[in-house]
């Protein structure tokens, strides 16, 4: 079975920047992991669009949200990867969760969200503790916006406190971590498909 995910690289700098992402090299190692289960990723930096506050579908004149939000629903998995700052996910990450507020009223005739069906994972990179805390946060997020969470959907790495080295820094991936995309690939790409082939009931009245 063909499946498709879309990651979300929701680092704050965007293409033009010089310095590289520590969130773009995670999701480059989940994605080759997917690809060995037979899933193909795109990738969207977020902070190379114009994605306008709100919490609707559609923000009017200027808003490329829109087209985003049509990738989502044509994907099976949805990846998002995003630094720690403050202790807390980016700001780029809460706009895209804002937004998805809007599929809690985008329902079919049986009360099911337009992301019922669609399995959620997260990437988690930085210098200081909050990894768990911050998987929390988007995983809240995306369940209550009609996501399905696989077990141990979450891969990270988190520096020494006030410390210089970045992950896109480290010459070799520590093994702690290839277990993690290990788990969370093999274990997103089976719920997605058993979610293509049986959808979620709905509402029967």
């Amino acid at each position: 079975m063909s499946l498709k995910a879309l990651a979300f690289n929701c680092t704050l700098k965007s293409s033009a920047a010089s310095e590289a992402s520590s969130t773009d090299k995670l999701v480059k190692l989940i994605s080759a992991e997917f690809k060995k289960h037979g899933v193909d990723t795109e990738t969207i930096r977020l902070a190379d669009h114009n994605v306008k506050p709100g919490v609707t579908s559609d923000e009017g004149e200027g808003d490329d949200w829109p087209d985003i939000r049509k990738k989502i629903l044509d994907a099976d998995i949805l990846l998002i990867g995003t630094p720690i700052w403050l202790g807390q996910p980016s700001s780029v990450c809460k706009r895209a969760l804002e937004r998805m507020d809007a599929f809690l009223d985008e329902t079919d005739d049986r009360g099911r969200m337009v992301s019922y069906g669609k399995i959620a994972a997260v990437a988690v990179v930085g210098n200081e503790d909050g990894a768990h805390h911050v998987s929390a946060e988007v995983f809240q997020a995306l369940n209550d916006v009609g996501f399905t969470i696989p077990a141990n959907a979450v891969a990270y790495w988190v520096g020494e406190a006030m410390g210089s080295t970045n992950f896109v820094d480290l010459r070799k991936t520590p093994d702690t971590v290839k277990t993690m995309i290990a788990m969370l690939a093999r274990n997103a790409s089976h719920l997605a498909g058993l979610l293509k082939k049986s959808v979620y009931p709905g509402d029967e009245n």
